[in-house]
């Protein structure tokens, strides 16, 4: 039995690592390389977090795309241009990057920390 509960914490473990590398073409920004993001005019900047979330603090120039709904608002978004992914505190944008990623988008920032980390 000692064998399987090794194996068990391996897939664990493995699985834990998988999901939280980075993926290629998806870079980490920290909040002073996102708002010098700010200063270009092609740039699309996406917040994942819900509505509720996004009424009570967001930073211009984001613009609200829940996370549930990327699948489906993706399509309003240019894939030839970069695109700054934010949310809370950095997950729901890791996903929200990876979804963009698998949908063709080449250029995709995520907000290291989100808005927890933002002065």
């Amino acid at each position: 039995m000692k064998d399987m509960e090794w194996i068990l914490v391996g897939v664990v473990v493995a699985f834990a690592v998988w999901k939280f590398m980075p993926v290629k073409g998806i870079e980490q920004l920290d909040v002073e390389g996102a708002k010098a993001k700010f200063k270009d005019r092609n740039v699309q900047f996406i917040d994942v977090r819900t509505p509720g979330e996004y009424r009570a603090n967001h930073r211009k120039p984001f613009v609200n795309m829940p996370l549930s709904e990327i699948g489906k608002k993706a399509g309003t978004l240019k894939k030839d241009q970069d695109v700054v992914v934010i949310c809370q505190s950095g997950m729901r944008s890791t996903s929200a990057s990876k979804a963009l990623k698998k949908q063709g988008f080449t250029r995709i920032y995520n907000v290291k920390g989100g808005m927890n980390a933002w002065r």
